[in-house]
């Protein structure tokens, strides 16, 4: 029986419906499990792997060619459905991170290396009576890696990620500082893009929002001074540059409200990193320093500019 065959029937003995028993799937838990065609179960492995090195390792071990754009097939296929079914376990980054990784989690190492030995059937009975239990396990953890936030007294989660840890600071440590008693209309999360949106508000203050339109990735309305804060998260790239402000103008050309334009950084060293591309009249925050503002030109405190 080959490798193909072994992995298919590995997942059928599990139960798992037919549909993720295909060539692909099998391969890719090949590939997670680093095996070749010679190689015995007992040899696998479950170091931290992406799914362009799924891809490459599929290629380099059996031959087999899918594309770069094929991440996504593989995704929904075969990593989605292995993880919810604890076969395997993410690192918590966030999904469009380059450092976000998959590897098999312990227990199911530790049962696919018993396959074709006499222990397998024990093993595997005792995997699929813990199976439950192992998927709340694992769910659990996927859990606790999230950030929980407060969003207009309502209890949210973020995925994990310096993006979103980003906005969560501009929630928690910006808005009470510099835009007190703001309300969030909106604000995305890197897997929940609309994890927050009042259309009815922003419609309201006179928004006229197409599918087309990106929105800033956190926008505060602050009713006492009628002031709309615009608010872009920057970890690696979208500051407030003159034709991001350009985009938000014409997406709110209706609005009469005085809007503030901010780019919040993380740190000073990514600010430094993009100064130069940052347009006047705009401001600038940043997390580790929350107390502070950088005003660039125009008033000398932040505000709207006619």
């Amino acid at each position: 029986m080959s490798k193909i065959e072994e992995a298919r029937n590995i997942l059928k003995e599990l139960n798992v419906p037919a549909k993720q028993q295909s060539d692909m799937c099998c391969l890719t838990l090949l590939a997670m499990a680093d095996l070749k065609e010679q190689d015995s179960w007992h040899s696998a492995k479950n170091e931290w792997i992406r799914i362009h090195d799924i891809i490459r390792l599929i290629e380099q071990y059996y031959s087999v060619s899918y594309a770069e754009n094929s991440r996504e097939t593989i995704r929904k296929q075969a990593i989605h459905h292995f993880r919810n079914a604890a076969f395997i376990e993410d690192n918590g980054k966030a999904t469009n991170s380059p450092n976000y990784r998959y590897r098999l989690t312990d227990e199911f190492l530790t049962l696919i290396g018993n396959y074709g030995t006499s222990e397998w059937n024990g093993q595997k009975e005792q995997f699929l009576s813990y199976h439950e239990s192992l998927i709340s396990i694992y769910n659990s953890k996927r859990t606790m890696r999230k950030m929980p936030v407060k969003i207009n007294g309502e209890d949210f989660t973020f995925s994990p990620g310096k993006h979103n840890a980003l906005q969560k600071a501009i929630i928690e440590e910006f808005a009470p500082r510099f835009a007190p008693d703001s309300e969030c209309l909106y604000v995305g999360d890197t897997i929940k893009k609309d994890l927050v949106k009042d259309t009815g508000k922003l419609t309201e203050l006179g928004f006229s929002i197409t599918l087309h339109d990106k929105m800033p990735d956190v926008v505060l309305y602050r009713a006492e001074k009628d002031w709309i804060y615009f608010i872009e998260s920057v970890t690696s790239v979208g500051p407030m540059e003159a034709k991001r402000i350009k985009e938000i103008q014409e997406m709110t050309a209706d609005v009469s409200s005085g809007k503030v334009y901010i780019t919040a950084f993380p740190d000073f060293k990514t600010y430094k990193k993009f100064a130069s591309m940052l347009a006047w009249e705009t401001e600038v925050w940043i997390a580790e320093m929350p107390d502070h503002m950088i005003h660039l030109n125009g008033d000398k405190f932040i505000g709207p500019h006619k």
